[in-house]
């Protein structure tokens, strides 16, 4: 289905929220904004980018920068209307910034007179943009007289009218042909809050009971999930300094209990979690298993700041782990010296990948990956792949998986892995998970409504001699 051409509305300002009153506050978030902006596409990721903001502001000023990378395609097509030739980078990114605003379908997030207003208000108070206030307010208000016709010929484009670069669609349209559409709907739709139950400390049901003593639904998804109808910060849910509930996507949910499936927790098993950080899969192997099992488990990752994370994590949930810092694609550097030498039953390999099933949760990432980082990351999980599977033990098994929705990333590299080892054979696994597609499909047990990032998951045993 083919998106329709966007009509922002005018409400009342009596209609709008407290916050989007204070026009005084307003045009700094927008210099925010715009500056955040101009790092991500200078490379710099959206969580890098927004260290600059203030804490008191950054959920503000994030929450207003996902709304505009998620129409950004949209924005860059009406800007080259308006200006044909690219204003300075400044000028530009604060420019798309309003102009995205202004254009997304559900409608500005402010009266759009007032945001033009201080769209130009803040392109006065710096100096990078002040020169440009002129030019700013000519477009803005250019585009609220012909907003209908500068729309539906934006819309003639395809990165317009999908908000994703024309590789990334082209790509997903090879790669998924009857479902390219969907993911890509879903894509642009803000993730909700999904919680993984501790269920060493309580049920998703006493939870969910937890939850509406402060007002809150959760619809109930896979064995431990929770789908909150309304976010809110971790630190007003009951319970989570004390690790009753981490927050974990339903896709990813699904790693741990396939990768213990048909393992006898009973026995002594030595599992390795490779690109462990920041641990949420790590310690839903150790939850999965219970405090009984005679499980060691060592979480490994190449970046020491991340595996800090890993601890806190680990930390919080009162679990306990040999955490390394180390690359994977080394093991000469510490299988032996801090692993024993002792072959894995299991591993789970989350490798690094373009993270093109997390867009609804990343929106930056769309516009910060370029076609060749496809096959650079393919390459490096492969590379990944080669170096881990000695280490499994025959009769063993690695659970491969990616947050990614291309093939290249997924089923193209399990079967080319199969095919130069003939010791290896695919168990049952889930293959693609896509968003925006039923469960029933996908291999993945929920509530019904399909609610998941994208996914790939690959089981593979090592045959025994």
């Amino acid at each position: 289905m083919t998106p329709t051409a966007p009509r922002p509305p005018a409400p009342a300002a009596s209609d709008l929220p407290p916050a989007a009153r204070k026009a005084p506050a307003l045009s700094q978030r927008l210099r925010s904004v715009a500056a955040a902006l101009q790092a991500v596409r200078a490379g710099r990721s959206a969580t890098a980018a927004l260290q600059a903001v203030a804490p008191a502001e950054r959920p503000a000023v994030q929450a207003l920068l996902f709304e505009v990378l998620r129409h950004l395609g949209l924005a860059q097509a009406l800007r080259q209307q308006l200006a044909p030739r690219a204003p300075a980078p400044a000028a530009d990114a604060l420019l798309c910034t309003a102009l995205a605003l202004l254009a997304a379908p559900a409608g500005a997030s402010y009266e759009p007179h007032t945001l033009v207003n201080q769209a130009v208000e803040a392109a006065k108070a710096q100096q990078a943009t002040r020169a440009q206030a002129g030019f700013i307010n000519a477009c803005l208000r250019r585009f609220l007289r012909e907003h209908a016709g500068l729309c539906a010929t934006a819309l003639q484009q395809g990165q317009a009218r999908w908000n994703h670069p024309d590789w990334w669609v082209h790509r997903l349209r090879q790669d998924h042909p009857h479902e390219w559409e969907q993911i890509l709907q879903a894509s642009r739709k803000q993730a909700p809050l999904v919680l993984r139950v501790n269920q060493q400390k309580c049920t998703p049901a006493q939870y969910q009971k937890a939850l509406a003593a402060i007002n809150l639904e959760a619809d109930r998804i896979g064995d431990c999930g929770l789908v909150l109808r309304r976010a809110v910060p971790v630190q007003e849910l009951p319970g989570f300094a004390q690790g009753w509930v981490s927050v974990q996507d339903a896709g990813a949910q699904r790693a741990a209990p396939l990768l213990l499936q048909g393992l006898d927790l009973r026995q002594p098993l030595r599992i390795l979690d490779a690109c462990a950080a920041p641990g949420g899969k790590t310690a839903h192997l150790l939850e999965c298993a219970g405090p009984q099992a005679p499980l060691q488990l060592t979480a490994l990752d190449v970046d020491a700041q991340r595996c800090e994370r890993i601890h806190e994590t680990l930390q919080r949930l009162g679990l306990q782990a040999q955490v390394l810092v180390a690359d994977a694609a080394r093991p000469a550097d510490w299988w032996e010296s801090r692993c024993g030498g002792e072959p894995f039953d299991a591993i789970l390999l989350d490798a690094p990948c373009t993270a093109s099933g997390i867009v609804r949760r990343h929106p930056d990432v769309a516009w910060l990956r370029r076609a060749s980082d496809v096959e650079q990351l393919a390459a490096t999980q492969a590379r990944l792949l080669r170096a881990l599977w000695p280490l499994v033990r025959p009769g063993g098994r690695l659970l491969y998986c990616t947050c990614s929705v291309f093939r290249a990333e997924g089923s193209e590299q399990i079967k080319a892995f199969l095919a130069h080892n003939t010791d290896a054979r695919l168990l049952p696994s889930p293959g693609h998970l896509l968003p925006g597609l039923a469960p029933k499909d996908q291999g993945l047990p929920d509530n019904g409504s399909g609610e998941h990032d994208g996914f790939f998951y690959a089981l593979l045993e090592k045959r025994r001699a």
